[in-house]
């Protein structure tokens, strides 16, 4: 695929989620139908695929982090991105541009629109394998026949009722149709059925526990809301283990940071954190960033506890140490030595140096730092010549 065929209005390629698509890229490397695509271009479609979306099968290109997480060289890496998109595995939805994406979210500074690529899966690899395709282009969707499987008992099977209907030439309904569509990234129902359910039918229903409404002991105004949501925003998007999460439900449960006045860049930075070093993505992240948050709440109360009680402990033995040996007497330090200090000793380290001398005997580091090397080697020098005449004598 060349040309405008690589864009996702004009692919023949139907969209995917990381994990199909990282498999159909696997085979279409293997299958050697692009002469040049290697082991290389499959290091890159697995660092693609463990950034990318799971609804849309959306991932950043972000060419300067790839060529240092996967030390390759970026013009290796624009080719064999090349090799992806000829293949029909990468449609672009977005090309890079120099637009500030900042002024769009309404923040200041400057930072380039990002190019995006979509997870794509090419018609070659669904005949290969046999499916059965709906629709065309980006939108298509796989036909799965689940008459064929065994995976559920023919005795735990449950009839199913079917209200009659008005038709005299057919009385009674059919059973219902073991085949149904399928979209990517959806989860699989074992038995089939043949009626798609809403959108967020599949989603769990979990509660967010309450949280404050103030903020540093005011109530939160509609203005708070709108600032934090604008940094949400950008977090979403530079993280992108978070974009499952609704937008309002992530600002909620990321209020305790937004509330001290986190920008996104450093709230983005704790949530990369929380992940680093580990190959899995949290299933519910809302609950997973909730989770982590209390945990370290938790963690710096205790902390600040233990402080306090350490500092009162302190405090109460020295009173009681005071009462009962009198007051403490101060203890005078010397100041700390400056480099005016270093060259009026080092001006008339050479006539004194006897008392360079007995300053190395006391504290050789001390007279080095005060006199330097070379008086302090002088002064060794010459008190070895008077104990050599002395011997003399």
């Amino acid at each position: 695929m060349r040309g405008a065929d690589q864009e996702v209005a004009r692919t023949a390629s139907r969209r995917s989620g990381p994990r199909r698509w990282l498999r159909a890229a696997r085979w279409l490397i293997a299958a050697g139908l692009h002469g040049r695509a290697n082991a290389t271009t499959l290091t890159i479609a697995e660092d693609l695929a463990a950034r990318m979306d799971y609804t849309t099968g959306h991932v950043r290109y972000c060419l300067d982090e790839m060529v240092v997480r996967l030390g390759i060289s970026r013009a290796s890496i624009k080719r064999h991105i090349g090799y992806l998109r000829e293949l029909g595995a990468l449609a672009w939805v977005q090309h890079g541009t120099r637009a500030n994406i900042r002024r769009l979210l309404g923040l200041r500074g400057y930072a380039a629109t990002a190019t995006v690529y979509a997870a794509v899966i090419p018609p070659v690899y669904d005949h290969a394998m046999g499916h059965r395709i709906v629709g065309t282009g980006y939108t298509a969707r796989i036909v799965i026949d689940h008459r064929g499987r065994t995976a559920i008992p023919a005795q735990s099977r449950k009839p199913v009722d079917n209200p009659p209907v008005d038709n005299p030439a057919e009385p009674g309904c059919e059973p219902p149709s073991l085949t149904w569509l399928r979209k990517e990234g959806k989860v699989e129902v074992e038995g089939g059925c043949n009626y798609t359910p809403r959108e967020g039918a599949s989603q769990p229903k979990t509660r967010i526990p309450h949280q404050s409404s103030s903020i540093n002991g005011r109530r939160r105004t509609a203005g708070d809301v709108e600032k934090a949501m604008k940094t949400v925003r950008l977090v979403r998007a530079l993280v992108n283990w978070t974009q499952s999460v609704p937008l309002r439900r992530l600002e909620f449960v990321l209020r305790p940071w937004t509330d001290r006045g986190w920008d996104a860049f450093r709230v983005a930075d704790e949530l990369t954190g929380m992940c680093s070093g580990m190959r899995w993505k949290p299933k519910n992240p809302a609950a997973f960033i909730r989770a982590r948050i209390a945990q370290e709440t938790a963690h710096e109360e205790a902390l600040a506890q233990a402080v306090a009680w350490e500092d009162s402990t302190a405090a109460r033995n020295l009173r009681s140490l005071a009462a009962l040996s009198g007051p403490v007497p101060e203890v005078e330090t010397e100041p700390e030595r400056t480099d005016e200090d270093r060259e009026r000793a080092r001006l008339y380290g050479w006539q004194e140096w006897e008392e360079v001398a007995a300053h190395l005997a006391e504290d050789p580091d001390d007279a080095i730092d005060l006199y330097g090397e070379a008086i302090c080697k002088f002064a060794i020098s010459q008190q070895a010549r008077l104990e050599r005449q002395g011997a003399w004598a």
